[in-house]
C-alpha cells in the first residue's frame, strides 16, 4: 500500500494498492521533488470515470510502468472533485496546450509547480499514433535532465520537441498504419470512382458496402465533402435502378453494365446485409430518409422471403426461374396493363421505367419486349413540393406496386437455399441492430434476437464450439474464423440495440474462443481456420464481396475493448493491425472493411454509460438518444438500476462502471472520448451537448 491508503477520497483509495510511490497533493511530494532534482507527475481523475480506471488498470497497476514513473517522477494523485481549484487550473493548462481537455488529466510540472507538459488518457505502450507511457516517461526525464532550459523557457516548445521525437522514432521503426493511411485509400477510391454513374469501375459493377461505408466514415473524420458525395451518389444510383427489386425490395448479386441497371438476378443475404447496415449507417451520418427507407425496406425484404420460423436466415435466392434468369423479376407493358388497367398502367410504366431503358429481350419491339423495373423518370415527381400532391403521388404508386407484387407472387419463384450460415446470420443480425437503431420498430429488434438465439442454440456441437451451416434440422462443419468475426459483430450490435447483457457476455466469450482456436501465436492476425486437410494454414485480409474474418475480428477487437475496459483486446487488434500492414499500405482500397475500423480505433470515439431505471421514461429518452447517434463512432453500455441481475452482469463485463449511478436521480448518462471522461449528465439535450464537446469529434 502506498501513501494513499491515508486518505478519504474514494477515488484516492482506489489506487492506493497501487506499485506508483503516490503521493497526495501536498508540500511533502514538491519537497522531496526539489531534493532529489525531480520532475512530477500529476494525474487527476475521480472514481467514476472510466478512462481514468482504464490507465490505472494498464499502466498504474503495472509494476514495469511504476517502475518507470517511480525512477523518473515524483508521483501526485488528485481526487478531482475534492480539489476542484487544482483541477480547474491544470485543465485549462492542457487545453491551451493541446486544445482539449478531460480525465483523466495528466500533468508534467517541476517542483516549483510550473506544468511543462500535458495531456489526458496514455496507453502503456504506443497504439494508434498516441505515445505510451513506456516511451513517454524516458523521454520526458531525458529531455528534463538534458533540455532544462528549454523546459523553463517554454513548456510548448518542449511538447512540440517531443512530438517531434515520437514521429522521428515512428519513421525509424518503420511504417505503420496512420491516418495518412486512409487519405491513400480514399485518393485510390476517388480515382477509380464513376462520377456520372456512381460506384467504381465499369461493367460490371458490384454493391461494396465496405467501400461505402469507410467512405461515410472518412467525409465524419475529415469533413471531405467528395467522400460524402461519392458514398451518397453511389448509394442512389443503387437504389434507383434495376439492381434493386423495386416491388420485393432487396438488392439483386450486382450489375452486368455500368449504370446499376441490368442485374444479375441472384439475391444473397449476406449481401441484404451489408447493404442494410450501410444504408442505415448513411441515414445516421446524414438524416436522409431515403437511406433509412431503403435500409428498412432491404430489412423487411429479408424478414418476409429469407426468414426461418425457427429464427435463422436461408442463404440466398436464385437467378433463375422456369429455366431462364431473371424471369420472375422482368415486366412487359401488356403483363403492366393486365394487372392494372389502362390508366394506371402508364403510371406504373413511367414510374418504373418500362420502355425507358432495361430492355432485356422479346420478339414482338421494345414495347412489347421484357423490362427489367427501375425509377423511371416520372415528368411531375421533381417539380412536386413536399405536401399533399407529393404524398397522393407517393401513394398512388406505392398501391401500385403492391399490386404488382401480388401479381409477380403468383408466379413460379427462384429457388431458395435454405440453408442458413453462422457467418452470413451474424452480418444479418448486425443489420437488423442497425435497422432498428434507425426506425425504432420491434419487428428488427425481435428478428435479430431470434436469429441470435437460433445460431446459439443450434448451431454449436456438445461442447459449446460454433458450427458452420445448419439444414436439414442438422449442424454441422466446425467454424472458421468468419463465423466467429461476424457473429460476434452481430452479437456486439444487438446488445447496443437491445441492451441485453447476455449478448455482451457472449460476444466475449466467442472471442476469447476465436483466439484459442485461430490466433497466430507468432506473427499475430487470425488464421482463416482452426484445422487443415490439406495444404497449410492461410490468413486472409482481402475485403471482397464479403469482408474478411481479420477484419471484422480487428473491429471486434476494438470495439469490446472500448465498450468493456479489456485492454487486452485492443493490444490484441493492435497485433493484427501490425501482422498485416505491409499488404494493407501496399494497396489500401482493397482492405475498407479493415480501414472501417482502423478508423474507429484511431479515433476519436466516444463511449457511454447510462444508468437509470428500465422503466423511467428519462432513461428511455436517454436510451432513444444514444440509440439515434451515429452508429460506429460511439460504443453504448446501459447499466439498469431496476434490475439487479442485469446491472451486476454489466459491472462483471465491463468493471469501470461499478462506480456509475444515477445520483439519486431517474437517470444519468456517462460520456467518455478519447481516453477522457466528462461529468454525467441526465437529460437527452445535455447527451447530445456531452457528444459534440471533445472538439475532434466532428
Amino acid at each position: 500500500m502506498n501513501r494513499l491508503a491515508r486518505e478519504r477520497s474514494p477515488y484516492l483509495l482506489q489506487h492506493a494498492h497501487d506499485p506508483v510511490d503516490w503521493y497526495p497533493w501536498g508540500p511533502e511530494a514538491f519537497e522531496r521533488a526539489r531534493s532529489e532534482d525531480k520532475p512530477v507527475f500529476l494525474s487527476i481523475g475521480y472514481s467514476t470515470c472510466h478512462w481514468c480506471h482504464v490507465m490505472e488498470q494498464e499502466s498504474f497497476a503495472d509494476e514495469e510502468t511504476a517502475r518507470l514513473i517511480n525512477a523518473h517522477f515524483v508521483a501526485v494523485k488528485v481526487d478531482r472533485e475534492e480539489r476542484p481549484d487544482l483541477d480547474h487550473h491544470y485543465m485549462a493548462v492542457c487545453e491551451s496546450l493541446t486544445g482539449a481537455g478531460g480525465w483523466p488529466l495528466t500533468i508534467m510540472m517541476t517542483p516549483d509547480r510550473q506544468p511543462f507538459f500535458a495531456g489526458t488518457y496514455y496507453p502503456k505502450s504506443r497504439r494508434w499514433g498516441r505515445p505510451g507511457l513506456l516511451e513517454l516517461l524516458p523521454a520526458i526525464g531525458e529531455a528534463w535532465r538534458t533540455k532544462r532550459p528549454e523546459i523553463l523557457r517554454s513548456a510548448g516548445e518542449v511538447s512540440a520537441a517531443i512530438e517531434r521525437g515520437t514521429i522521428k522514432l515512428r519513421r525509424q521503426r518503420g511504417d505503420k498504419l496512420t491516418a495518412a493511411t486512409l487519405d491513400e485509400a480514399f485518393h485510390e477510391l476517388a480515382t477509380d470512382f464513376d462520377r456520372t454513374r456512381g460506384g467504381f469501375g465499369g461493367a460490371p459493377k458490384f454493391p461494396l458496402a465496405h467501400h461505402i461505408g469507410f467512405l461515410l466514415r472518412y467525409w465524419q473524420r475529415t469533413g471531405n465533402g467528395e467522400a460524402l458525395g461519392m458514398a451518397g451518389k453511389t448509394l442512389k444510383a443503387m437504389r434507383r435502378g434495376g439492381i434493386f427489386d423495386h416491388l420485393g425490395f432487396g438488392f439483386h448479386r450486382y450489375s452486368t453494365d455500368a449504370d446499376w441497371l441490368v442485374p444479375h438476378f441472384e439475391k444473397m443475404l449476406y449481401d441484404q446485409a451489408l447493404l442494410a447496415e450501410v444504408y442505415a449507417q448513411a441515414f445516421a451520418a446524414t438524416g436522409r430518409n431515403e437511406f433509412r427507407r431503403t435500409a428498412a425496406e432491404v430489412a423487411d425484404y429479408v424478414l418476409r422471403d429469407l426468414a426461418s420460423p425457427a429464427g435463422g436466415f436461408s442463404t440466398a435466392e436464385d437467378a433463375d426461374s422456369e429455366g431462364e434468369e431473371g424471369k420472375f423479376y422482368l415486366w412487359t407493358r401488356s403483363e403492366f396493363e393486365r394487372v392494372l388497367g389502362p390508366e394506371e398502367a402508364g403510371l406504373a410504366a413511367l414510374a418504373f421505367g418500362i420502355g425507358e431503358a432495361g430492355h432485356v429481350g422479346g420478339t414482338g419491339g421494345p414495347d412489347d419486349g421484357s423490362y427489367v423495373l427501375h425509377e423511371g423518370r416520372l415528368p411531375d415527381r421533381p417539380v412536386l413540393q413536399a405536401g399533399p400532391a407529393l404524398d397522393a403521388a407517393e401513394a398512388r404508386i406505392e398501391s401500385i406496386r403492391r399490386k404488382l407484387l401480388s401479381a409477380r407472387d403468383e408466379r413460379p419463384r427462384p429457388f431458395k437455399d435454405t440453408k442458413m450460415l453462422t457467418d452470413w446470420n451474424g452480418l444479418m443480425i448486425a443489420a437488423l441492430a442497425a435497422v432498428y437503431r434507425v426506425t425504432g420498430e420491434d419487428k428488427y429488434l425481435r428478428a435479430a434476437t431470434g436469429a441470435a438465439d437460433f445460431v446459439l442454440d443450434k448451431m454449436r456441437d456438445r461442447d459449446g464450439r460454433l458450427l458452420h451451416v445448419f439444414s436439414d434440422g442438422e449442424a454441422r462443419i466446425p467454424a472458421f474464423l468468419g463465423d466467429y468475426a461476424f457473429l460476434v459483430k452481430g452479437l456486439t450490435a444487438l446488445y447496443e440495440a437491445g441492451y441485453e447483457p447476455r449478448h455482451l457476455e457472449k460476444a466475449l466469450d466467442l472471442v476469447d474462443a476465436a483466439i484459442r482456436l485461430f490466433w497466430d501465436k507468432d506473427e499475430g492476425g487470425f488464421f482463416f481456420s482452426a484445422e487443415v486437410e490439406a495444404g497449410s494454414k492461410r490468413k486472409d485480409i482481402y475485403d471482397g464481396a464479403v469482408p474478411s474474418g481479420n477484419s471484422v475480428m480487428f473491429m471486434d477487437l476494438v470495439r469490446l475493448a472500448r465498450l468493456t475496459g479489456r485492454r487486452d483486446l485492443e493490444e490484441r487488434a493492435s497485433r493484427v493491425a501490425r501482422a498485416f500492414t505491409p499488404e494493407i499500405l501496399g494497396h489500401p482500397r482493397m482492405y475498407t472493411e479493415f480501414l472501417c475500423g482502423l478508423d474507429y480505433a484511431l479515433g476519436p470515439s466516444r463511449e457511454v454509460v447510462i444508468v437509470g431505471r428500465s422503466d423511467a421514461v428519462e432513461t428511455r429518452q436517454l436510451l432513444d438518444a444514444l440509440r439515434g447517434t451515429c452508429v460506429w463512432d460511439t460504443a453504448g453500455l446501459f447499466k439498469p438500476a431496476d434490475k439487479p441481475e442485469s446491472a451486476a452482469a454489466i459491472e462483471r463485463l465491463a468493471p469501470y462502471t461499478k462506480d456509475m449511478d444515477a445520483g439519486g436521480g431517474p437517470a444519468a448518462a456517462y460520456v467518455c472520448s478519447g481516453g477522457a471522461c466528462l461529468r454525467p449528465v441526465s437529460s437527452p439535450a445535455g447527451l447530445a451537448e456531452a457528444l459534440k464537446k471533445n472538439p475532434n469529434v466532428t
